[in-house]
């Protein structure tokens, strides 16, 4: 948590780090708004609904049709948005076409733009670091996608994170090149970061404020410009934050900002064809973008993510723990949540699965440690609970009912923390295998047990999965650790007895592997993968060698 600095404190701490513009910010606003909000997050209801703009060439513009978004806690209509249709996108089109392949800047032109872009993210790492300012977007958070404030909060300090990575000089140390002498005088090759030039992004409703800002922002290191559309639900916090980040000094006309239903997103994506897009959310989704654009695409889909405990029984309390943070916090809305849980027979023996149980039913609507499920209803989430306990041998060891007392709407799904038990010889049955690892985006998981013996069978069942994001094996033993670590494939693996499945910080790498298409986010490698492509040019200067002639055909 951060300390809270009064304002005087602020504005001495914004005085030595020369940022006068914090300074005067602390001064000229009230401590009940900020210099860039047009919302107040505590104040959205249906008798003050917040409104959320597209943004376009530059202008914040409304709409003729507006979008209803209800509060996931009571249904009541809270947010308008003004929704871009299939015969309005002609400006959006335009916006993109008049970004040229080479993209705004790139290391032969306008360089002063990545210093430009190191300026910007100093300032909003500041902003966001003024405790008004992230308890501002924790809020609006829990407002779109409920969550605990804690887990809400994370999501702006790694955004906070991120931005404080690369400010200064980190973002043109992105476009770092290399040299390679030739083969003769005057000759030398030389490797360049190259944007795409006009991007489009598509981000879901899980983490509002996380994905957006650090797929755009790295987008925008590179030189590129991005149409940016988050999932409606939530798009009103990335709508913030873009003004918070105009307010920081980002061109209004670098980075466009639309909503829409995806019908219409998917038209403008094939007639702006942008060069390259970035879509995190379902896999169906994805492949059908990927054919529809050819190929340029990165993706971030599904994860039916693993969690492996090996032989050696250590820190029962802390394993129970962890996995009841992994698949229930955000009430399991993570692409990187605990979807199935193998245990070697040792830790059948002990406690763990009862404090699992312990743990998963002290979380509470109250808190939002479990609140709605904005993907699934109730009745879909129930329905393949009954389904799975159908498999001969399976059984639920706890949840499996409604939340009780709420007024959750409808659309969205209200359950209890659930975990099924399936015999992992079923699981690899082909009747049963693809109903098993059906993803439900919510508080769900299925939780088996192994012989030693049985391994082989585990690492067949992890062959078999076709999302490959997280995983974890929890074990300190390290030739188990290489027998399962050596026979998979996912692009973000937790090793050691505190590993986990969630957890997307700005440190290290978060994506899949096993796909060409695969996205990363958050570092240096992540950016240059998804957001620049290669550029070789070979110098060749001479001088000839003297009396050169004109040698024979070939």
């Amino acid at each position: 948590m951060y300390r809270f600095v009064g304002c005087r404190g602020i504005r001495a701490r914004a005085a030595q780090k020369g940022l006068g513009w914090l300074s005067s910010f602390t001064l000229s606003r009230s401590v009940h708004s900020l210099p860039f909000a047009t919302v107040e997050a505590e104040e959205i209801s249906g008798s003050q609904p917040a409104e959320v703009q597209n943004l376009v060439q530059g202008k914040w513009t409304g709409s003729s049709s507006w979008n209803t978004i209800v509060d996931p806690l009571n249904g009541e209509p809270f947010i308008k948005i003004a929704e871009v249709d299939e015969t309005r996108i002609q400006p959006f089109v335009e916006s993109l076409s008049k970004c040229p392949k080479h993209g705004l800047h790139n290391p032969f032109k306008s360089p002063e733009r990545y210093l430009l872009y190191g300026d910007i993210s100093a300032k909003a790492a500041h902003m966001l670091s003024v405790p008004k300012v992230s308890n501002f977007f924790t809020r609006l958070i829990q407002r779109v996608a409920p969550k605990s404030y804690q887990q809400a909060l994370a999501e702006v300090q790694v955004t906070q994170k991120f931005l404080e990575n690369f400010s200064g000089d980190q973002v043109r140390f992105l476009a770092r090149s290399f040299a390679v002498p030739g083969n003769h005088l005057g000759q030398q090759s030389h490797g360049f970061r190259w944007p795409y030039g006009p991007v489009a992004i598509i981000t879901p409703f899980n983490f509002p404020l996380e994905i957006p800002v650090l797929q755009m922002m790295g987008a925008l290191y590179m030189g590129n410009k991005p149409v940016l559309k988050v999932d409606s639900k939530v798009c009103l916090v990335m709508e913030q934050m873009m003004r918070l980040l105009h307010y920081c000094g980002l061109p209004v006309e670098d980075a466009d900002f639309i909503n829409s239903d995806g019908k219409t997103m998917n038209k403008l994506l094939l007639e702006a064809n942008p060069r390259m897009t970035l879509f995190t959310g379902s896999s169906r989704v994805a492949d059908k973008l990927a054919v529809d654009l050819k190929g340029r695409i990165k993706l971030e889909d599904a994860g039916f993510d693993w969690k492996v405990l090996g032989p050696d029984v250590n820190e029962v309390d802390y394993v129970a723990w962890v996995c009841d943070q992994d698949a229930y916090a955000c009430s399991g809305q993570k692409c990187s949540a605990q979807s199935i849980l193998f245990m070697h027979e040792n830790w059948s023996g002990t406690s763990l699965i009862s404090k699992m149980k312990d743990l998963a039913e002290r979380r509470k609507l109250e808190d939002l440690t479990v609140g709605p499920v904005l993907t699934f209803t109730t009745e879909a989430m129930v329905e393949h609970m009954n389904k799975l306990l159908q498999i001969p041998g399976s059984k639920l060891l706890f949840g499996g009912k409604p939340l009780e007392n709420h007024s959750i709407p409808s659309i969205y799904g209200a359950i209890k923390p659930t975990a099924i038990y399936v015999p992992l010889e079923e699981i690899l049955k082909e009747s049963n295998y693809e109903l098993v690892t059906r993803e439900i985006f919510g508080p769900f998981q299925i939780i088996t047990d192994y012989k030693i013996d049985q391994l082989p069978l585990v690492l067949e069942a992890l062959e078999r999965m076709h999302a490959h994001l997280t995983a974890a094996v929890v074990s300190n033993d390290p030739l188990f650790l290489q027998e399962v670590i050596g026979k998979t494939v996912n692009g973000t693996t937790y090793a050691g007895i505190r590993a986990r499945t969630t957890g997307a910080p700005q440190n290290h790498w978060f994506g899949p592997a096993g796909d060409p298409r695969g996205a990363g986010i958050g570092t240096p490698e992540a950016i240059k993968l998804v957001w620049s492509c290669h550029r070789e040019i070979i110098y060749d200067v001479g001088p000839l060698p003297g009396h050169w002639e004109i040698p024979p055909s070939t």
